[in-house]
C-alpha cells in the first residue's frame, strides 16, 4: 500500500532533481525554465498528496492555480528566450550580462 511518506518522499526526490539543475546549469536558460517548472510539480505533487490524506480538496484546488501561474510563466519566459535568441544569437546566460536596448 502506498502512504503519504512514499509520495512525500517523491516530491523531495523530485525537488532535489530541480534544485541540482538550478545549481549545477547556470548557463542555459531552458534548462533553468525546466528546472523551475520541475520544482513547481515538486510542489504541486506534495499539495496533492497531503489534500488526498486530509480528505479536503482545497490543496487540490490550489494546485490548479499554481499550475496557471507555472504556465503563465513558461509562456512568458519563452517568449523572452526567443527574443534574446533573435537579438544575441545566443541563449547563455553568461553571455547576456549587458542590458540595452
Amino acid at each position: 500500500m502506498i502512504t503519504l511518506t512514499h509520495y512525500l518522499v517523491l516530491g523531495a526526490l523530485l525537488f532535489g532533481i530541480s534544485a541540482m539543475g538550478i545549481f549545477m546549469n547556470r548557463k542555459n536558460v531552458l534548462v533553468l525554465l525546466m528546472s523551475i517548472e520541475l520544482m513547481l510539480l515538486a510542489v504541486n505533487f506534495n499539495f496533492i498528496a497531503f489534500s488526498q490524506h486530509l480528505g479536503d480538496t482545497a490543496g487540490q484546488i490550489f494546485v490548479f492555480f499554481v499550475l496557471t501561474v507555472a504556465a503563465a510563466e513558461s509562456a512568458i519566459g519563452l517568449a523572452i528566450m526567443v527574443l534574446v535568441y533573435r537579438n544575441r544569437q545566443t541563449i547563455n546566460v553568461a553571455d547576456l550580462d549587458e542590458l540595452k536596448g
